[in-house]
């Protein structure tokens, strides 16, 4: 598969997947809604593996790998299931865009990347300040919006650690295989959470069994495949890039699907947030021009 159609499906499927968390809950609860989900996808991948005979390593290594890959994804995804219950989901997509400085910043320590220069910090300056503005309309709401923004973000730190430790560790397993050990590793915890919290069941509506079903079969058998392949491919900070479109389309699916508000503030926040990325990319860029520049010129001389 070529990188930019994996790079574009990723984005496709991020920008539609907090609306249907928020419907896949509805009647069931978001623990047992992310456990059916994460439990078909893992059937799903699963059968995948064994249709077409991908290798899935199982030495310490890869084990070791699943495991922390899992941890990551269960404390992340729990975080998020559990914000959709009070934050508009068009929210939880603009948060989440914060993704490429939280990287950013942690490549740095990480993966030897280079320190975040005068326009970097600038665009981090504009983008806390977004986060500000969207974190003060949900203090108008109520008390749970803003613990639900405050579960985000925690889930975005989360997401964006694992992604850069990923970069790093996961060398040559294959993306579907990555995926399967994720799962396996994260499955048994969910399920325990929801035999331990033991939710009510409610009626539950077509649209929620119909969000789970798309959540299973796009988000997780393939969306969690092409995010590891992109991951592969792509520099850490170039894959956090994606958050940099899809908030936009999340807001508006939102607000069309879902009726939820699209306050100034979120507005303005949200413009803010987006701006700020986009003047932490031109930093980004800009010096790494400058030291491959820097570099040839250091050739030359020699």
């Amino acid at each position: 598969m070529s990188v930019p159609a994996a790079y574009v499906g990723v984005i496709l499927i991020w920008s539609t997947t907090p609306l249907a968390i928020r419907w896949s809950g509805d009647g069931l609860g978001f623990l047992l809604g992310v456990s059916l989900r994460m439990s078909l996808g893992f059937a799903l991948v699963a059968a995948i593996i064994a249709v077409m005979r991908t290798d899935w390593p199982r030495e310490r290594a890869a084990l070791r790998v699943y495991a922390i890959s899992g941890a990551v994804l269960f404390v992340a995804m729990t975080l998020v299931y559990w914000a959709a219950r009070h934050v508009p989901t068009g929210w939880i997509s603009l948060v989440f865009g914060l993704s490429p400085l939280v990287t950013g910043l942690l490549a740095v320590r990480y993966l030897d990347e280079a320190a975040p220069g005068a326009v970097r910090l600038t665009g981090f300056a504009l983008a806390f300040g977004g986060l500000v503005l969207v974190f003060a309309q949900g203090f108008e709401l109520d008390g749970g919006a803003v613990l639900g923004l405050a579960a985000v973000l925690g889930g975005v730190v989360v997401h964006c650690a694992g992604a850069v430790w990923l970069k790093s560790a996961m060398g040559r397993i294959p993306a579907i295989s990555l995926n399967a050990g994720t799962l396996a590793f994260a499955l048994p915890l969910w399920w325990l959470l929801v035999v331990v919290a033991g939710e009510p069941v409610a009626e539950v509506p077509p649209h929620a069994l119909g969000a789970i079903a798309y959540l299973a079969i796009v988000g997780t058998a393939l969306g969690f495949p092409l995010y590891f392949y992109v991951l592969r491919q792509v520099a850490a900070s170039r894959v956090a890039l994606i958050t940099l479109v899809t908030p936009v389309i999340a807001l508006a699916l939102g607000a069309w699907l879902n009726d939820e508000p699209l306050g100034a503030r979120v507005l303005g926040g949200a413009a803010l947030v987006l701006g700020g990325l986009a003047v932490y990319q031109f930093g980004a860029r800009r010096e790494r021009r400058r030291a491959a520049f820097g570099t040839l010129k250091a050739v030359n001389e020699t």
